[in-house]
């Protein structure tokens, strides 16, 4: 089992934030340069005041790209999509536990269609909201800003939010992987992965932004999270 210091670094590039009218070229570098996943937001207008992405673009960069896609579901009851998406290329699938009832349910339907389960938590949503279905899952994203849109600043709670995730893996002797998604920032990272998480969704704040180029991004924010996470073993 790994350790909240030892579990891998995992680069999950926003596709929302990517050159949608260049999206093969940008897919081209992310490839090169290592990503670990391409991190796809699903918004339906309801749940988030937003509309983002659809299985139809994951179609699309299925027939060109074999990274594999890393799907948030920023849907009200997500339950209704599940085969969906996951015949889209999902493989991983994150709900909201906001946005179900019966989540338990939905996390063992996402694992018996073949993808790996994850809970998205809200900024005001507490760990205790996963503690009884942490049999079923294997990820939980912490959303360290309020989700629908890109640009916005952290909320500092959400870092005592990680840190308490990994106390409560460890209560229960679970595994699992504890992504970000938020302003994840060469200078926010490090604290991140200090607090415990492990995959950071990376957007406008590092891997897309003018002020570098993509390949450049991801190499920066795998440096500065790999030595955080050296830090804090």
């Amino acid at each position: 089992m790994h350790s909240a210091a030892t579990r891998p670094i995992a680069i999950c590039a926003s596709v929302t934030c990517a050159d949608l009218l260049n999206l093969e070229r940008d897919l081209r570098v992310m490839e090169e340069t290592g990503v670990d996943y391409l991190h796809i937001d699903v918004m339906d207008g309801v749940f988030v005041p937003n509309y983002c992405l659809s299985p139809d673009i994951m179609r699309a960069i299925r027939g060109a790209s074999s990274l594999p896609m890393d799907v948030h579901l920023m849907v009200t009851q997500p339950e209704r999509y599940i085969d969906t998406f996951i015949d889209a290329g999902a493989d991983v699938l994150v709900v909201h536990a906001e946005a179900t009832v019966h989540l338990q349910r939905t996390l063992a339907a996402i694992r018996a269609a073949g993808a790996r389960a994850g809970v998205a938590l809200n900024v005001a949503t507490p760990p205790s909201a996963i503690e009884y279905v942490l049999d079923d899952l294997d990820m939980v994203l912490v959303m360290t800003v309020n989700p629908g849109y890109a640009g916005q600043r952290l909320v500092p709670s959400t870092l005592g939010k990680i840190r308490n995730l990994r106390t409560l893996f460890a209560r229960h002797e679970r595994a699992a992987d504890i992504q970000v998604d938020g302003n994840v920032s060469f200078d926010t990272a490090p604290r991140m992965v200090r607090a415990g998480a492990n995959w950071l969704v990376g957007g406008t704040s590092s891997l897309f932004n003018s002020g570098w180029t993509i390949a450049e991004g991801v190499r920066r924010l795998r440096s500065v999270a790999q030595a955080a996470q050296k830090e804090a073993a």
